[in-house]
């Protein structure tokens, strides 16, 4: 491990610590990282760990799967059956890498293979919203090509890439001007066309708020581009006399030799629905079914236990045997339509009744455990992605796919080589809450009970420098449990941003005087109990001590903050200090 750094956190303006913390004292020069120039922060473990009291509640029994499919911040679910393998993609918004993509063969068990989106020159988010970026990834498969369209937010409009493997690499975008709006499709007729379908604004413009249409063109798969006229194929929705808002994320696809479209209504909060249509035609008429939607629980008790909530933005797969299977996402609030986890990946049965898909009918709940599909049992994932569990980061290998940065990075700042079984994050003039691209490095929270523990050294060198976790919904709701520089000293802070009227840095909830043995880890922890998120501390040979207990955690819902992301738990360190920094290794 790194050599000593000198760890102090002397008296704080906000409030003393209580009286039996260690004695304050003198700090001293902090020791610098051979070859990192600069302030950094050295982080040796990163342990998450969930404990839902929901997965306790409903455990699966032999034959049975577990709902949902992929916990935590995994929305709008698009999925693909090639041979015997089955391939799923999530939307990523502002998040980098971006779109991550799963493997599984029993559609239960699910292994993150890649991301689409992983080299920095592929897409740029700077400057945007973290909720804006990658919307609603469609993706197909066709005599041997793998084909991804989805829609770049602000940043570029509607795009095709293409792989050979999944796991990548894929192209880069191939733009698609003619396409405006949202969610594109592309459905592969058995005659051989191709065909792209999406959401824009309907014939005439919208006449009311929310008001979309769904749109279709033909696709050549050689060229990636669009050719001949497009056809407006839906005017708002399953009932357009109802005004229906947010047609949108549809797919086409055939049974039987009838086509089949199924798309999105609602908008994406508890009004969220699925609903259908059929026709003769790709360009229609399409006619919608009588008893639509076919997935929603908008209708349910909202006080009902463990509420599944929000359901809508489904696929379709087919297994060998027949049985028809869907994707879809949903919400699990811990009170109201509060819910910190973001929107996850749920799966279920699809009946047909005369004729036509069904997936919920009446007060049908959204099942935590259901029988699995008629598939071969495949061994767990190495890495959970639902139900309780632990997992550990000790460095010592290559990041796992599941950590992300905020936007895309335009130089290299965290380090996995300089300290053998730890990372290395390099401090930058980049705040956590400035609409640009900070030094942190964030995983998904994908449950209400979670728990996130580091170890962590650091060398701040300049007044303002900052390290240590943080839980963030986006730029402007967040919280930062770290140690920060003052002119001559440093202190243990718990800070929190809870809207754009507060400071970037946030506003400084309490700090307190610690004193750490030079070449010591301070730990830092964070616990989510649902609306309350604790902040802990533990110095070496010490015991755990609260920090902050009870702090508000809905600003960190999704009902507060805004947006279509969840919460993401990570490593930070920033500087303000503009040139101080040397380079770093990737």
């Amino acid at each position: 491990m790194l050599g000593a750094f000198l760890l102090l956190v002397p008296l704080a303006a906000c409030e003393r610590g209580s009286p039996d913390d260690p004695a304050t004292a003198s700090p001293g020069a902090a020791l610098p990282a051979d070859g990192i120039k600069g302030p950094h922060a050295i982080f040796d473990y990163f342990e998450y760990r969930g404990n839902d009291p929901v997965f306790e509640a409903f455990r699966p029994d032999e034959g049975e799967y577990q709902n949902p499919i992929l916990a935590g911040f995994y929305p709008d679910p698009s999925i693909v059956q090639v041979g015997a393998d089955y391939y799923l993609v999530n939307s990523s918004f502002c998040y980098f890498p971006g779109l991550p993509l799963f493997h599984s063969r029993d559609l239960v068990n699910w292994t993150q293979i890649g991301n689409v989106i992983d080299r920095p020159d592929q897409l740029d988010f700077d400057g945007l919203g973290l909720s804006r970026g990658i919307f609603a990834p469609s993706i197909s498969h066709r005599d041997g090509t793998f084909y991804l369209v989805t829609t770049c937010v602000d940043c570029g409009g509607n795009f095709v890439v293409t792989a050979k493997n999944p796991a990548g690499p894929w192209s880069d975008p191939v733009w698609l001007p003619e396409v405006d709006g949202i969610d594109p499709s592309l459905f592969f007729d058995d005659n051989g066309e191709a065909w792209i379908i999406n959401n824009e604004e309907p014939v005439g413009g919208s006449t009311y708020d929310g008001h979309r249409a769904l749109w279709i063109q033909r696709f050549d798969p050689e060229t990636l581009s669009t050719f001949g006229s497009r056809t407006m194929i839906v005017n708002g929705g399953a009932n357009l006399a109802e005004k229906p808002i947010w047609i949108e994320g549809p797919h086409i696809f055939r049974r039987n030799g009838q086509l089949y479209l199924i798309s999105a209504e609602g908008g994406t909060s508890v009004q969220h629905s699925q609903v259908v249509f059929k026709a003769d035609r790709v360009t229609g008429p399409w006619v919608p079914y009588p008893n639509n939607p076919i997935l929603t629980q908008r209708h349910l008790d909202p006080d009902r236990p463990y509420p599944v909530t929000s359901a809508g933005h489904a696929d379709f797969v087919q297994t060998p045997s027949g049985q028809w299977w869907t994707t879809f996402l949903a919400t699990r609030p811990y009170r109201g339509n509060l819910y910190n986890t973001g929107r996850e990946t749920f799966l279920m049965r699809v009946h047909w009744r005369d004729d036509w898909p069904v997936i919920t009918r009446e007060d049908e709940l959204i099942p935590y455990v259901a029988p699995r599909p008629d598939l071969p049992a495949q061994s767990a994932s190495a890495i959970p992605l639902t139900g309780n569990f632990t997992v550990r980061d000790e460095f010592d290998g290559p990041l796992p796919h599941y950590w992300m940065t905020m936007r895309v990075p335009g130089e290299s700042w965290y380090d996995l080589k300089h300290t053998p079984g730890a990372v290395t994050i390099r401090a930058r003039p980049a705040s956590i809450g400035g609409f640009v691209q900070p030094s942190y490095l964030g995983r998904r929270q994908q449950h209400a009970h979670a728990t996130v523990t580091a170890a962590m050294r650091y060398d701040l060198r300049n007044p303002g420098d900052r390290a240590g976790l943080i839980a963030l919904q986006n730029d402007e709701y967040y919280y930062f449990f770290g140690v920060q520089r003052l002119e001559a000293d440093i202190q243990l802070v718990l800070a929190s941003r809870a809207g754009s009227a507060e400071p970037i840095d946030g506003r400084i909830i309490k700090a307190q005087s610690l004193r750490v043995t030079p070449g010591s880890p301070l730990e830092l922890r964070i616990k989510a109990r649902e609306s309350e998120y604790d902040f802990e501390y533990r110095l070496p040979e010490s015991d755990w001590r609260v920090f902050a207990g009870k702090q508000d955690g809905t600003l960190l819902s999704t009902e507060v903050a805004q947006g279509f992301v969840g919460v993401t738990l990570g490593m930070y360190a920033y500087t303000p200090e503009a040139g101080v920094n040397g380079g770093m290794s990737p």
